[in-house]
């Protein structure tokens, strides 16, 4: 099945996301606030927007109305999660410490070029656009239940991380998309296939790179 191939290929990184000081920091509560408001500043802001509307480009090239629709249910369900974060980080930053979110504020470049990833993938082919984002499903969905499961109990960003949860049923939405990764492994010209595989690969170091950058909060140099 394609999606064993697929979570092979992703092993490696995730573990190595997993390992980032970003992510061991919101476990045992030594992260900097101001690496926390970097980080949602930037998903909320930037890379959810840019994956919905990655989802709605990749919908739009789908040959069977089945991959339509469970790309289209998470253009909708995108959205709302960045909504939910939002606010919650708002009502929650002062008790964790953390700076208030800077409304419009600019998009730093580890968030420009995953976000740029996702609408030239979106754009090449409905293969291309579903290998590239098919990762952040997966990987948000390790990641969070990684923190769910390992934080410090009582430790400072505990709270948050209930929230960052997408909870117990988005794991059938993560079931629905590797199972149509395994239709369309079966499905898909064997070129194709190496595209999606190619953009599933790539995107898995995007993963690792936006953890690095609300770590290191780069910014331009002008």
């Amino acid at each position: 099945m394609l999606q064993e191939e697929l979570k092979e290929l992703a092993a490696p990184v995730l573990d190595k996301v997993k390992a980032h000081p970003f992510w061991n920091g919101l476990r045992d509560g030594s992260l900097p606030g101001a690496s926390l408001a970097h980080f949602v500043q930037q998903d909320t802001g930037h890379l959810l927007p840019a994956y919905a509307r990655g989802l709605a480009r990749t919908a739009a090239g789908a040959r069977g109305d089945q991959y339509v629709a469970l790309l289209g249910r998470s253009v909708t369900g995108t959205l709302e999660a960045r909504d939910k974060l939002r606010e919650a980080y708002g009502d929650i930053a002062g008790k964790l410490g953390a700076p208030a979110l800077v409304p419009d504020a600019a998009v730093d470049p580890a968030a420009h070029a995953h976000c740029s990833f996702f609408q030239a993938a979106s754009a090449t082919s409905f293969a291309a656009g579903f290998g590239a984002l098919l990762p952040m499903v997966w990987f948000n969905h390790q990641v969070s239940n990684d923190l769910l499961e390992r934080h410090t109990p009582g430790s400072r960003y505990a709270p948050w991380i209930e929230i960052y949860h997408p909870g117990e049923g988005y794991g059938y939405a993560v079931k629905a998309f590797m199972g149509a990764a395994d239709r369309l492994g079966e499905e898909l010209s064997g070129a194709e296939r190496a595209e999606l595989v190619d953009h599933f690969a790539v995107s898995t170091r995007y993963e690792w790179a936006f953890a690095e950058a609300a770590w290191s909060r780069p910014s331009w140099p002008f």
